[in-house]
């Protein structure tokens, strides 16, 4: 009797244990994870508005506009009008077909996109007529809108997430949108912000019903967060227009804070042809367009000469090694004979001598190869010398990448003894083998952001902070990332050198480069221009080429602008960073006829001389 009433008593304690458990489980105590294995239940995720991109002025740069995606779940179709849905989403009916097979073989229960990214404006006309068609939904969604059709290198776009990225990205969903290239892609995090979920009751037939507990279990998404760019928009606008129907890059950096106020290559594209359903046909447009390369960023990626906007840095190398002092004369007799039947051109007159000032302002090539060659000789070896000059190159930010915060880049090059130990053998070389290093020609490979760098380097007399491309809301972290990088020269040495790029433009290669009231200081350079054609190495016109900050003293902006196949830095870089000076500096360009030469200029004869198949002239 006891042992019944023992066992009795268990299997009700038991039972009574389990009940409260499974009520605990049922009613209290669900969970999302839980919630989302309840096949009575739907889970719907909630997208939150991406951040807001806005310039450093306030202009808002991309904002967002909502879209819709038409789901189905393939179970809960019945028969609904074909010809009115594929007359409403402008595809043909063997399309609306093939998706809805593709979601049905995906799962007959679970919702698939029938057709993505649905207008505002058209999903409400259509909004009415929904329920007439059991089993699909729309799901709201947002794109991005791009106020102005500028700076796509910079900011990038978004698409939809692939399944191959869903395998390293778990928290993402399949059609949810991420960021790709630029700042898109960088703060991905920071503009993503955080999507919440709704809970939806479907009954026997997997049929929505309604809101599950009346949306007790939803959770709103977690709003993104904004971003402020380091650039002028009105700067970087005017800088596109300024390379309309010319390739190449313009750089344009504030000196003391790195801030990167305008990058602008060319040619580029719209942002907003990368929206909507026609993304991926545009995409490929530009993608496939392989003469003009617009998806290629040519201030960050292209990787050139510097020529003789260089010059200024083997000046400076030569003075803090002692090897020249301003007073140094070298004479030039129209060129310099570095070795027996090797002769280095100049456009000096015969007799010429030169200084270090008049060196730089009249560009001089023989000042530069002797100086050049100090600088190699003074160690005992030619190795060692060269290896301290590439060191002193390193610490300016040249031949590696100089961690700004876009995605892309390239290093460039700076070639180091051991490289030319591989191509001469060791031992085999000396400072006349590579003498072209002396005038930024030869193996030395730099990007139109490096040499902005470099530039505002020597407008700060030392130091540079890295580029960037974002302002923190915290001054602290501001502080603390954007630090000063520090040259090996001395701040005295820079002087002669500051004053040898300002008489460059006051008389020097780039007088068309003058602002009235404003002490301009820049470089010239031009560099060869070489191609494979048929097989066969091919010169081009020169590239045109110019460095500059302003104003001489407390510099508010440092620059470089390269278009390719201009030929010499005067006839189109320097006009264009000048105006680009005057723009940021006045607000307000006056030399309109500078303006509207450049603004109309165009080298579209130049790039399609070697597609031609005709004989072509250079450098005309």
């Amino acid at each position: 009797m006891i042992r019944k009433f023992v066992l009795l008593s268990f299997t009700l304690g038991s039972s009574l244990l389990f009940l409260i458990q499974l009520v605990s489980l049922q009613i209290f105590n669900q969970n999302y994870s839980q919630l989302s294995l309840n096949n009575a239940l739907e889970k719907r995720p909630v997208y939150p508005t991406r951040g807001l991109i806005y310039d450093r002025n306030g202009t808002l740069l991309v904002a967002n506009q909502p879209v819709y995606d038409l789901m189905v779940i393939p179970e809960n179709t019945i028969s609904f009008d074909t010809l009115e849905l594929i007359s409403f989403l402008e595809i043909s009916k063997e399309e609306l077909i093939g998706s809805l097979y593709k979601a049905r073989r995906f799962s007959s229960k679970r919702p698939s996109v029938v057709f993505r990214q649905i207008s505002k404006e058209k999903q409400a006309l259509f909004k009415e007529k929904i329920w007439k068609y059991t089993g699909f939904y729309f799901q709201k969604k947002t794109i991005r809108d791009y106020s102005f059709p500028i700076a796509s290198n910079i900011l990038g776009y978004t698409s939809e997430i692939n399944p191959t990225e869903l395998k390293n990205k778990t928290d993402y969903d399949l059609g949810e949108m991420i960021g790709r290239q630029g700042i898109e892609k960088a703060y991905e995090d920071v503009l993503r912000g955080r999507k919440g979920f709704q809970f939806f009751q479907k009954d026997r037939f997997n049929r929505i019903i309604g809101s599950y507990e009346e949306g007790s279990f939803d959770t709103a998404p977690e709003a993104a967060n904004n971003l402020t760019l380091t650039i002028d928009a009105e700067l970087q606008s005017y800088g596109a227009s300024l390379m309309q129907n010319k390739r190449g890059g313009i750089v344009a950096i504030e000196p003391s804070s790195g801030e990167v106020l305008a990058l602008v290559t060319a040619p580029s594209y719209d942002p907003n042809l990368l929206l909507g359903s026609g993304r991926s046909e545009n995409f490929r447009a530009l993608a496939n367009d392989t003469l003009a390369k617009p998806l290629f960023d040519r201030g960050l990626q292209a990787e050139y000469s510097p020529g003789s906007p260089f010059k200024t840095l083997n000046a400076l190398i030569a003075l803090q090694e002692n090897v020249i002092s301003p007073s140094t004369q070298f004479s030039c007799n129209q060129g310099h004979f570095y070795a027996r039947g090797a002769f280095m051109k100049c456009h000096c007159p015969i007799g010429t001598s030169n200084n270090l000032l008049k060196g730089i302002y009249n560009s001089c090539n023989s000042f530069f190869a002797k100086t050049y060659r100090r600088i190699i000789e003074k160690d005992s070896t030619a190795a060692a010398g060269l290896d301290r000059w590439r060191t002193h190159l390193e610490k300016f930010g040249l031949g590696n990448y100089l961690g700004y915060d876009l995605p892309i880049g390239k290093r460039g090059f700076i070639p180091s003894s051991s490289y030319y130990d591989r191509w001469y053998s060791k031992g085999n070389w000396g400072p006349t083998t590579v003498i072209s290093n002396a005038i930024g020609q030869g193996e030395i490979l730099t990007t139109p952001i490096q040499m902005a760098n470099f530039t505002a380097a020597i407008a700060n007399r030392g130091f540079y902070v890295k580029p960037h491309f974002t302002i923190p809301k915290d001054q602290a972290i501001k502080d603390s990332l954007y630090t000063k990088n520090y040259t090996l020269i001395e701040a005295r040495h820079f002087e002669t050198v500051i004053e040898g790029m300002h008489q460059v433009v006051e008389r020097g290669t780039a007088r068309i480069a003058k602002i009235p009231g404003i002490e301009v200081c820049g470089k010239t350079g031009t560099a060869e221009n070489f191609i494979r054609l048929n097989g066969e190495k091919t010169q081009l016109t020169d590239h045109s080429i110019f460095v500059a900050f302003a104003p001489k003293e407390n510099p508010k902006i440092a620059l470089a602008v390269f278009v390719e196949n201009g030929y010499w830095g005067g006839r189109w870089a320097a006009p264009i960073a000048s105006l680009m000076i005057e723009k940021y500096l006045k607000g307000k360009v006056k030399r309109t006829w500078l303006e509207n030469r450049m603004l109309n200029g165009s080298l579209q004869n130049e790039y399609l001389k070697p597609l031609s198949g005709k004989p072509f002239e250079i450098n005309e």
